[in-house]
């Protein structure tokens, strides 16, 4: 029995797949279910599977920066399809340049995101912030 189901990837035309890969592992060895959507997609892509896959979160990597621009107004596709109650999840090197952190986690959270890791080296953080969230874990 699973934890829950997780849909992970890529967003934007970004091709960094190493840290896609170490999430997928990290979130299997913790007990969930994971459909890896891998790299080069688009909002749609996400919200599309978590609809076929019933997931019980979303998450969302970038590397290369683009994710400001790929991520504005994410939830939106989310409701279209009715998953009002989705976990939206977001981590990387979210924007070009540098930035305060409370910036972009501010700007992630208004394109809807429950989570925001910009530039966090622990995957672990999200896995646990996920169990909480999920109620798998104390609070």
């Amino acid at each position: 029995m699973t934890k829950g189901r997780i849909v992970i990837g890529v967003i934007g035309d970004d091709i960094h797949v190493v840290g896609n890969r170490i999430m997928q592992l990290a979130l299997e060895e913790s007990g969930y279910q994971v459909f890896n959507l891998r790299t080069r997609n688009r909002p749609n892509h996400f919200s599309q599977a978590a609809l076929e896959t019933n997931a019980d979160a979303v998450f969302v990597s970038s590397l290369n920066g683009e994710g400001e621009y790929w991520c504005a107004d994410f939830r939106r596709h989310f409701f279209e399809d009715h998953r009002y109650d989705l976990l939206l999840y977001v981590g990387g090197n979210l924007v070009v340049g540098r930035r305060d952190e409370a910036e972009v986690v501010a700007t992630f959270r208004g394109y809807g995101f429950d989570r925001v890791y910009h530039q966090i080296n622990d995957i672990g953080v999200a896995i646990m912030d996920l169990d909480r969230d999920l109620g798998h874990g104390l609070p």
